[in-house]
């Protein structure tokens, strides 16, 4: 595919800066989500997920991943819901284990390859409803998480995921976990080891003879925590197996559906190695956007409607034939 080297996104005159369009929408973004049907679905291995439908009758659904310590209630998610409502199509915005407000049963968590989770929840959708079409939406981890899942699946995907769009991918683990691991990003590894810490001592209430959180104090960074959690919860051998194995790159050559990539060239969570220019060029289906400014999911822009960028480019991108 042609590399979409021009974007037509424009960033608001003070917002510029990739730090602020990425910390910006997070405090100030404030979208309802009082239409959202919540739906408990229970896995095969005794644990469940939740999911959140907004449903207008159409026979086109959108499932929508979320980033590293999200839910369907962030304001990316929501805002993409919206949008999707508006221009008819059904919306489905799954949470993943941990991640819907109660911790889950299993010792496991999600990690950015948990692709058997992801794909039930669209068999779900598949068999419990008579959607024509279907497409997929990923949002940073979740983008990743939905781009090694169609990479998977190649040619054997089903016949009604037709699309797929995915923004601030970090395609290289390693690459964003060391530009993470940064002093000026300093704010964001904070803050998710607050929010990961929580949930590890939730679990320790639940199994505290599997799990605990001695020392954890000493974890500064994602090296770190996938080392002593991510890595023996999900079968990895270390954190360097896990990026290895789930950095979507190396699935981007064997996606069979029309996918468009949108990363941000001033993201501060992503590197070098998250924008894959070569995977991209040789594949016939996969479409690579880079935005010179729109900062970690962000794409921030002022209307009326309170619309971003992001849920305007995906409408767009969804109605090609």
């Amino acid at each position: 595919m042609p590399l979409l080297s021009k974007s037509n996104y424009q960033a608001p005159f003070l917002l510029r800066n990739g730090h602020l369009q990425s910390i910006y929408p997070s405090l100030f973004r404030k979208l309802d989500t009082d239409f959202y049907q919540r739906e408990r679905l229970y896995t095969h291995d005794d644990d469940f997920l939740d999911i959140d439908w907004s449903k207008t009758g159409s026979k086109k659904l959108a499932i929508i991943s979320h980033g590293l310590e999200g839910s369907s209630h962030r304001h990316y998610v929501v805002g993409m819901v919206k949008m999707l409502n508006q221009n008819g199509w059904d919306a489905l915005a799954w949470n993943y284990r941990s991640c819907s407000g109660e911790i889950n049963r299993q010792l496991r968590f999600y990690n950015s390859g948990t692709i058997d989770d992801l794909e039930f929840v669209i068999e779900h959708a598949v068999k419990t409803m008579s959607y024509q079409k279907i497409v997929l939406i990923g949002f940073s981890m979740g983008g990743n998480l939905t781009l090694v899942y169609l990479g998977n699946k190649g040619s054997r995907i089903d016949s009604k995921i037709e699309r797929s769009v995915v923004f601030s991918v970090p395609c290289d683990l390693k690459a964003s976990t060391r530009e993470l691991a940064k002093f000026t990003n300093k704010i964001y590894m904070r803050h998710f080891l607050i929010t990961l810490h929580q949930k590890i001592k939730a679990k320790m209430e639940l199994m505290p003879e599997l799990i605990n959180d001695d020392d954890f104090h000493l974890i500064k960074n994602f090296k770190d925590y996938d080392d002593r959690y991510t890595a023996p919860l999900h079968g990895f051998k270390n954190a360097e197996d896990y990026w290895n194995k789930c950095s979507s790159n190396q699935f981007i050559s064997e996606i069979k559906i029309p996918t468009l990539i949108v990363n941000a060239l001033n993201d501060p969570f992503i590197a070098d190695g998250c924008y894959p220019i070569k995977e991209t060029s040789n594949s016939k289906y996969v479409y690579l956007e880079m935005p010179r400014s729109g900062g970690h999911v962000g794409f921030i822009q002022f209307k009326k409607d309170k619309s971003y960028w992001s849920e305007e480019r995906a409408i767009e991108f969804l109605k090609h034939n």
